[in-house]
């Protein structure tokens, strides 16, 4: 079916079980290349039925999508007709691991740093209405990335406007670490909301099981307590700011995908679909370890082991050190935006968990609060990855520099590296 797939027409051409059959064959050659590649996995593995109904209900390039980190666009670069040139992933002078508008015509806009999608689509929206034309217009991000403060300057903004455009939110509880944080416990609060309406039958089913039920019924009770809380919210924090809200839905069935974006692009104003996919979808290790094959170098695929020996690098040493110096002074604490793994910080975490901060993607928060911090006799450690540090540069000189206070900054994934990583994205 794979081999049969050059264009998205081709893509519209397949009833409803041919669809899932690509859906699997795709996943299958994502795996056979980022194994010996390497490349971003979980998140690309967790979008696959949603870029097919993507592509199966709009109509690219005229049609625009904004894919928000950018490391999820393997399935969509697959179906646009680069195939085998995703074979040359992380090679020298091979294909982008992000989405590249000197690549493909059906790459609108290029994505790397996280937040930006809604702003974005927004931005091509309404050139769209000033022109006169009539194309759809739609931003995918992750809700990890919906922590960071420009997705929700944007969502401000587009409620409020009532342009037509759609946002996905692709929910997988997943940045690169665990998502924390009060978006966080919204999402959570919304996809009880699709656990309410399964309710009846689960308690239906418990009662059939009898004896031997105690812990089902726990959950079943748990379950309802939290939707009803839900229920008696008067409206859902989207809809309050001005957007027409669809699900929560399935995100791997490809036949509610399909639905629920055709009716999107028949709504007047902003729509935001909610939907609810796992990360590392089809590959039971992926699933188990989301955060471990959120990028990951060649590895083997019967036991996910890695082809390489794991060297002690910058950020474990880092780590390392920095657990023995707080050791010796309980002022030191750690703050991570949404990178406890990738900066080191995950041992920290584990020994001092009172004296770890993890405020999610928003790098410009992280230094803001340390500067806070500072000022009221703390030592801040904030370590962060050279290319995010660029949406702090405010902070550092405003917050940071010109009250000189003593917040220590770490910079990592800097300079020049042997091969092609691209390794500068996050969740979504």
């Amino acid at each position: 079916m794979l081999e049969k797939i050059n264009s998205p027409e081709d893509v519209k051409k397949l009833n409803i079980e041919e669809k899932k059959q690509l859906a699997e064959e795709i996943r299958k050659y994502i795996l056979e290349v980022v194994s010996e590649n390497g490349g971003h996995l979980a998140s690309n593995l967790g979008v696959v039925e949603l870029t097919i109904a993507l592509h199966s209900v709009f109509n690219l390039p005229e049609d625009k999508i904004v894919w928000d980190v950018g490391h999820q666009t393997y399935v969509h670069k697959i179906i646009t007709g680069r195939r085998e040139q995703l074979k040359t992933l992380r090679k020298l002078n091979g294909i982008a691991g992000f989405p590249k508008t000197n690549e493909s015509e059906s790459d609108c806009f290029n994505t790397g740093h996280s937040s930006t999608s809604v702003s974005a689509a927004l931005g091509m929206a309404r050139a769209r209405d000033l022109k006169g034309e009539n194309h759809s217009v739609l931003a995918v991000i992750g809700d990890g990335a919906l922590t960071g403060g420009m997705a929700l300057e944007a969502l401000n903004d587009a409620g409020y406007s009532k342009e037509r455009m759609t946002v996905i939110l692709n929910d997988n509880e997943m940045s690169i670490s665990k998502n924390i944080g009060g978006i966080s416990m919204l999402l959570s609060k919304l996809r009880a909301k699709r656990s309410y309406n399964k309710s009846s039958d689960a308690v239906k089913k418990a009662i059939l099981h009898i004896p031997g039920i105690g812990k089902q019924i726990v959950k079943i009770v748990q379950k309802v307590k939290r939707s009803i809380k839900q229920l008696i919210i008067p409206k859902m924090f989207f809809e309050d700011i001005g957007f027409r809200y669809l699900g929560p839905v399935d995100g791997h069935d490809i036949q509610e995908l399909e639905r629920m974006l055709k009716i999107s692009k028949e709504l007047d104003g902003p729509v935001l679909i909610h939907i609810l996919t796992k990360k590392g979808k089809g590959y039971k290790i992926a699933e188990e370890n989301p955060d471990k094959f959120h990028a990951t170098g060649p590895f083997d695929l019967e036991t996910g082991k890695s082809k390489k020996e794991k060297k002690p690098d910058y950020s474990k040493i880092f780590g390392e050190k920095l657990i023995e110096l707080a050791r010796k002074n309980d002022k030191i604490v750690a703050i991570t935006a949404a990178m406890k793994d990738g900066t080191g910080l995950a041992k920290f975490a584990e020994e001092f968990p009172n004296r770890f901060f993890d405020i999610g993607i928003a790098e410009q928060h992280a230094i803001g609060v340390a500067a806070g911090m500072a000022k009221a006799g703390i030592i801040p450690v904030v370590p962060i990855y050279s290319s995010f540090y660029q949406r702090a540069y405010d902070q550092v000189i405003h917050d940071v520099a010109l009250q000189n206070l003593p917040v220590i900054m770490c910079v990592d994934r800097s300079g020049i590296v042997g091969q092609d990583r691209r390794n500068t994205s996050r969740n979504i």
